[in-house]
């Protein structure tokens, strides 16, 4: 680093430093997964040895990243068309994949359109922050607890921004009662919040919307792939989906590939195609990504057996963590959040987990989570079994205690 006045690489020095002394500097752990034996995976240690874990915290929740349905469907297109996408969708970068993935997305979710972005967190930030380009004068209300792409699309768009308490539709009822009745507007929430697994109250969003003629923006992320008849979502699932103006899904969870997208009105795509920098200069997905993701969304919209199997993986893992008196948070979705309530202790229960039983799941800390409610995030899918099942929960029955973590005192 160059000679300066300043010492820049002491600033760097406690920058990092803090998130030690604090318990929460995050540690990237090398995982290589082997076609069709997820969960399980190969730990490659930084001395150099292997050890075989069991990945209980990726987001690949259904396992669709090693489907031979989306393998065969990459596999195609990169024979096909080779490996990258030459450019932004304006210069040489849309293709017939991109054009048929946004066809099986608009139809998910009977939309007239929709628009693929390199991911979920560009297409909320991209879309949010563009929205008051379209709509001069727009108020954007906000739930509080909103994931940090949305939050960052908000903050940085240079319109009005109004923050309603988490879930409180009571405070959303009086921020928009408070502005002008002229004023256009959009309310912009989440189906499920990822790190508390609730829902967000969708149909009474909805009903305030309409009373005061704002749009609806939802952020369905962790919810497309394993909610509703065909995968459309928690807006599906309750027949909510025609009353959503723009739905924000991602490719990269239940659909076990990468890339994000909008869905709405053909023109409300349109004119976020034609006004939104993250868009217009991002080089696009690869063929082989989009192709693959087709592949996914295509199978999901039929494969209900697999979604059952998926809840039914979450309830029993959430019975029996609560059977040890662990401090689980069940809100009924299938995020299964266990809270310790301080950085240094999980930080020391996901180590040993790993090292001592083969367990992978990182630690989740401030500010994704405020401080306090520091946590174990668990994501069970339908291949893990009883046997991964059985060994999870041993562990935490054993490094609980171990730890001398009080759980009447932290489930209450």
């Amino acid at each position: 680093m160059k000679e300066s006045a300043l010492d820049y690489t002491a600033s760097l020095d406690q920058a990092l430093n803090r998130l030690h002394d604090e318990g929460r500097y995050r540690t990237f752990i090398d995982i290589e997964r082997t076609r069709g034996q997820f969960p399980h995976a190969v730990w490659n240690k930084p001395d150099g040895s292997t050890a075989p874990v069991t990945v209980w915290c990726g987001n690949d929740y259904l396992g669709m990243g090693q489907h031979p349905v989306v393998l065969e469907a990459m596999h195609e297109a990169i024979d096909a068309t080779g490996a990258g996408s030459g450019g932004t969708r304006n210069i040489s970068g849309t293709t017939v994949y991109h054009k048929r993935l946004e066809a099986e997305l608009a139809d998910l979710h009977q939309k007239e359109a929709a628009l693929l972005f390199t991911s979920a967190y560009i297409a909320n930030d991209a879309t949010l922050s563009t929205l008051p380009k379209l709509f001069p004068g727009l108020i954007i209300y906000s739930d509080a607890l909103n994931h940090a792409s949305m939050i960052e699309g908000v903050r940085r768009n240079g319109g009005a921004k109004r923050i309603f308490r988490h879930n409180d539709l009571e405070h959303l009822r009086e921020l928009l009662a408070a502005d002008d009745p002229d004023a256009p507007k959009v309310i912009a929430f989440e189906s499920i919040y990822s790190m508390d697994g609730d829902f967000g109250p969708i149909k009474e969003i909805c009903d305030l919307a309409d009373e005061f003629g704002a749009l609806t923006y939802i952020d369905e992320v962790h919810a497309v792939g394993m909610y509703g008849p065909r995968g459309g979502g928690v807006a599906e699932r309750d027949g909510l989906m025609e009353r959503i103006d723009i739905i924000n899904g991602t490719l990269a969870k239940a659909y076990g590939v990468m890339g994000g997208y909008i869905a709405a009105s053909a023109k409300m795509c349109d004119a976020i195609r034609s006004y939104a920098p993250g868009f217009i200069f991002t080089t696009s997905l690869t063929p082989s990504v989009a192709a693959g993701a087709a592949a996914s969304v295509r199978h999901l919209k039929t494969d209900q057996a697999l979604r059952e199997r998926h809840q039914t993986q979450a309830s029993i893992l959430k019975l029996r963590l609560k059977g040890l008196g662990l401090p689980i948070i069940d809100h009924g979705s299938h995020i299964v959040p266990v809270i310790v309530g301080d950085p240094v202790h999980t930080k020391k229960l996901s180590d040993m987990l790993l090292n001592d039983f083969g367990i992978y799941v990182q630690p989740i800390n401030y500010p994704t989570v405020p401080r306090g409610t520091e946590r174990l995030r668990f994501t069970p899918s339908p291949v893990h079994g009883p046997k991964e099942m059985d060994s999870l929960v041993s562990a935490m029955d054993n490094l609980w205690s171990h730890c001398a973590l009080n759980r009447a005192e932290l489930a209450g």
